[in-house]
């Protein structure tokens, strides 16, 4: 006698495993206004081949952003002009860190890594949208584009951006 509901557990079990599949952020959610770490978790390499870099680009009202030093890994960061001025501690800012690469590492698809950063989230954001932190994972000559932003009311696209859902300011 065949079981019914072993294939719809089956199906089950790997759609929720897709779901993780994605690189994302350990804290989803956090205040306006306040210090934010983010932790982008890797769980998985480009196809089976190692990832080599992760390169994130930070969303307009994310400020004061600092990276975590990786050992085995090469940091950069780029800097420039934010979208708007932004109120930093009773400052306005007008440039900081806009993408911040971790390169020249080697994380084998077998495993799982975090990569690190704090930054401030500008008190001039609104509460309950959502704040995108594109991320492009290279995996030698390989690359998956973790950029996709979800539009309202859709599906969550195939290489959904880490997303942060900002919160009341405390």
């Amino acid at each position: 006698m065949k079981n019914p509901i072993l294939p719809a557990m089956l199906i089950a079990l790997c759609s929720t495993s897709m779901a993780f599949a994605h690189i994302t952020l350990e804290t989803a959610s956090a205040p306006v206004g306040s210090t934010y770490k983010a932790v982008l978790r890797v769980p998985h390499g480009c196809d089976g081949a190692p990832t080599t870099a992760i390169r994130v680009r930070l969303p307009a009202g994310f400020v004061d952003a600092k990276p975590m030093p990786k050992a085995g890994w090469t940091l950069n960061t780029v800097s420039g002009a934010y979208a708007s001025p932004v109120n930093n501690h009773g400052a306005p800012v007008t440039e900081g860190v806009t993408e911040i690469d971790w390169t020249g590492g080697n994380l084998p698809d077998a495993f799982y890594d975090e990569f690190v950063l704090r930054g401030t989230l500008a008190d001039s954001l609104a509460t309950g949208t959502k704040l995108y932190f594109p991320v492009v994972q290279e995996c030698g000559a390989a690359a998956d584009r973790w950029i996709e932003i979800p539009a309202d009311g859709q599906p969550e696209p195939e290489k959904p951006a880490p997303g942060l859902t900002l919160t009341p300011a405390r």
